[in-house]
């Protein structure tokens, strides 16, 4: 099969890579419908994260089962099925809590940009569709195996729910995710924080009352503007740099609540989080738990994150999707293999 490996920055290639196989008895292997570039592929696309050798890259995606190990019971060959961008057993004590982006026996794949994909732990990563889905949910489909389900885990991490106020940091993917998620929570105002056009109808369209296209002093003082002075009950931070951190403390009022699920290059001022009695939760998404409620909403069309896709590409164009990302030239980029 062929899939992208990444040689360094700015070098991602679509290149021959050996067929997965089902090791373990809980393995399953799927022929891949849809996979995408994450924002979080970009920090090993510019450098700012080491690559020492070639490296298969991509967690996200969609597809049929075509094969599955001999204990594998809730899935099966022909099934459409998304999973999260890490795998788990469904079964230790961290994913009986909910937790299981922090399985005691999961893990990362080898690189799901590709055309097949190995998927350990299947039972307890793998959700089924109830059928066979339109090719239009596709979209929507693949955005749960992340952006959404970290949106939605922002939201739930910051304490959303009815009538909170919100501000959303980022306008990503996943921070248009997060806008989404804080509708379907019950946020009666929803901030986001943009200062591009097409990223600001997307949040528009998916429920934003207010849209602050500053930053800094200037942005904090128009969020304060639109809450009584003091700040949001919850803002939900999607990018991960220290200003972005910073942006959020300063947009929370006192004992308000920051939702934290930007993969993080950056510090907390943690005596300021002290001193106001502002709280911080948040990590990667346990997708797995968020699945079955999402999914149905998915299925049902009630929602619409497959919105945040604004270029479709065939995955041997990879490397363009790459660049387009990395130029803004797309929010977030679909690959078909």
């Amino acid at each position: 099969m062929r899939g992208a490996i990444i040689h360094g920055p700015g070098d991602v290639r679509f290149e021959e890579r050996a067929d997965p196989e089902v090791v373990e008895p809980t393995d399953a292997v799927i022929r891949t419908i849809a996979a995408c570039v994450c924002g979080s592929d970009l920090w090993r696309y510019r450098g700012l994260e080491p690559v020492p050798k070639p490296t298969a890259i991509g967690h996200e995606y969609v597809g049929i089962v075509e094969q599955v190990g001999a204990a594998v019971s809730t899935v099966a060959p022909g099934d459409f099925v998304v999973g999260g961008f890490l795998h788990s057993d469904g079964t230790c004590p961290v994913c009986r809590k909910g937790m299981h982006a922090n399985c005691r026996h999961g893990g990362g794949f080898d690189g799901c940009q590709a055309e097949r994909i190995r998927i350990p732990n299947a039972d307890g990563t793998l959700l089924a569709t109830p059928g066979l889905p339109d090719d239009d949910l596709v979209p929507s489909l693949l955005a749960l195996s992340d952006v959404m389900c970290t949106g939605w885990h922002a939201g739930v991490s910051a304490g959303v729910g009815p009538g909170t106020s919100v501000v959303v940091v980022g306008d990503g993917a996943v921070g248009l995710s997060a806008v989404l998620a804080a509708v379907q929570l019950g946020a009666g105002v929803i901030i986001a924080m943009s200062r591009h056009e097409d990223r600001r109808a997307v949040a528009t369209e998916f429920g934003a009352t207010h849209l602050v296209a500053e930053r800094g002093e200037e942005g904090v003082a128009r969020v304060l503007e639109l809450t009584d002075g003091i700040g949001a009950d919850a803002v939900l931070e999607c990018v991960g740099t220290e200003d972005a951190r910073l942006q959020a403390v300063a947009c929370t009022r006192p004992g308000g609540m920051i939702g934290l699920v930007g993969l993080p290059f950056g510090e907390l001022p943690t005596d300021q989080l002290f001193w106001t009695n502002k709280g911080i939760r948040g990590g990667p998404a346990p997708v797995r738990a968020y699945l079955p409620h999402l999914l149905d909403l998915v299925w049902r069309r009630q929602i619409n994150p497959g919105r945040v896709f604004d270029l479709t590409l065939p995955l041997s164009d990879v490397a363009e999707a790459y660049r387009a990302m990395d130029e803004r030239r797309a929010i977030k980029v679909l690959l078909r293999p």
